[in-house]
């Protein structure tokens, strides 16, 4: 159990690693074996797909944000219990953090986590190139197991074994399969409106064709024996606690639901038991509560909804402006401005702590890796401590009126001030992954030990 794990890589962005990385987790679960999902990288839109499909909470393994020790602890503990892990990559095979190392790609993770790969390739047009392009792959670092392929797109059978006398000859591997192109499985375009509809189960049907093809083209069962690799060994945990129980309240609900999963484990460990509540269903902060959370996700999507759920609003405000230790991120950040802004230029109150909106835009306004440095009142960073997350927005932020920032942030174009600090409030667009900095969740909960103690249990 548990030593069974395979990468499932792309040549690049579009070779078609989600349709297969799906596929494979549908068909696996159709034969009654417990599937665990993963994700390179920092995306929340596919792991939604991989626990839609499965049934267990996908995790994220970022070599960039995370320790290697930490990676592989995520991945040993999450894949205990299943009989395949099946982690889906990001980008192209070796696209990460630099265009001259692995750092941050979906190859590091292989290498730190001694996890074959399954290479995707995109085969329109292709023959005996095809070739060429894996053993490319394989020459660019040779430490890279790759041990088998799939070809995409291809444009028959025939095409297909074409492909196959190519790759297994000249590279040495076996073609696992061939997927030949067609209209009926095409993932949506990526948008966090997405997700939505993941939760409705609009694309339950989609999944199952997925299954379905994958186990009439994909030998599944050469693909379980490649699987096969040593089991990682992790230390135990030591987990540290205030002794003391905290509640911290965690805003979650259609509108609210970009949570790394490690994030809400590290609060527990450190002694803090997270109580759910939903602001789409206008529901206050939860009584005998001593912190807030409100993660990211799209509120732009519930606007109306977020609106008109005032009592919540009106909650999540006295809450903040009492001293509540609070932290909110990205779709969080936008909640506590005075307004949205849709790209059709109608505006919706939120609740109005912030000043300042949050107005949509048509195009991406930010995407990247960001190490975060605290600046003076960030009671999560204090004293110039650093974290990394990342950040993936469609809305700006227009002030309304000059605000201490959370935050120096460094991403690829440099660095910037971000976010605000207010109260006892850090908001700002970054996703933060606590595994980055472990000391910001006994920094939160030590400040949730003082506002019980400053404050006592508020009713908001």
């Amino acid at each position: 159990m548990g030593n069974k794990r395979i990468i499932i890589a792309g040549t690049g962005s579009g070779a078609g690693k989600t349709t297969v990385t799906i596929g494979l987790m549908a068909a696996f679960q159709r034969r009654g074996l417990t599937v665990q999902g993963f994700k390179c990288g920092p995306d929340y839109i596919d792991p939604a797909y991989h626990a839609a499909i499965t049934g267990r909470p996908s995790r994220n393994l970022d070599s960039w944000m995370l320790p290697s020790d930490t990676v592989r602890s995520v991945l040993a503990r999450a894949s205990q219990d299943a009989d395949i892990s099946i982690i889906e990559g990001v980008m192209g095979l070796y696209d990460g953090k630099s265009p001259t190392e692995d750092t941050g790609s979906t190859a590091e993770i292989s290498l730190l986590t001694d996890t074959p790969v399954v290479l995707v390739v995109n085969v329109h047009s292709m023959a005996r190139s095809a070739a060429a392009v894996v053993k490319g792959f394989q020459l660019l670092n040779p430490a890279v197991r790759i041990v088998g392929v799939i070809a995409n797109h291809a444009g028959s059978t025939g095409h297909g074994k074409i492909i196959q006398q190519a790759v297994e000859q000249e590279c040495g591997i076996p073609l696992l399969g061939t997927l030949v192109r067609t209209n009926e499985i095409r993932i949506p375009e990526r948008h966090l409106g997405l997700l939505p509809a993941v939760e409705r189960g609009e694309l339950d049907a989609l999944f199952t064709k997925a299954g379905e093809m994958i186990e009439q083209n994909i030998d599944l069962d050469r693909l379980l024996e490649l699987a096969e690799t040593n089991e990682i060994m992790v230390e135990p945990e030591a987990v540290q606690s205030h002794g003391k129980k905290i509640r911290i309240a965690v805003a979650r609900d259609a509108a609210f639901n970009f949570y790394y999963p490690e994030n809400l484990e590290l609060l527990t460990q450190a002694g803090a038991e997270c109580v759910y509540f939903s602001p789409l269903a206008d529901e206050p902060v939860p009584d005998g509560v001593e912190g807030l959370y409100i993660g990211g996700g799209f509120p732009e999507e519930f606007a109306p909804q977020l609106a008109d759920a005032k009592h919540s609003r009106t909650s999540i405000r006295q809450a903040i402006e009492g001293g509540m230790p609070a932290f909110a991120e990205c779709g969080g950040f936008m909640y506590l401005t005075d307004e949205i802004v849709t790209t059709s230029g109608e505006s919706y109150a939120m609740i109005g702590l912030v000043s300042g909106k949050a107005r949509m835009q048509t195009k991406r306004a930010a995407l990247g890796y960001r190490e975060v440095t605290g600046l003076p009142g960030n009671f999560l960073l204090p004293d110039g401590a650093v974290a990394r997350g990342h950040e993936f927005h469609y809305s700006v932020f227009e002030a309304g009126a000059e605000l201490p920032h959370a935050y120096t942030s460094q991403g690829r174009f440099g660095s910037k001030s971000e976010g605000v600090v207010l109260h006892n409030l850090v908001a700002g667009y970054t996703h933060l992954h606590f595994g980055s900095q472990p000391d910001l969740v006994h920094n939160w909960v030590a400040a949730c030990l003082e506002y019980r103690n400053t404050a006592g249990r508020r009713r908001v």
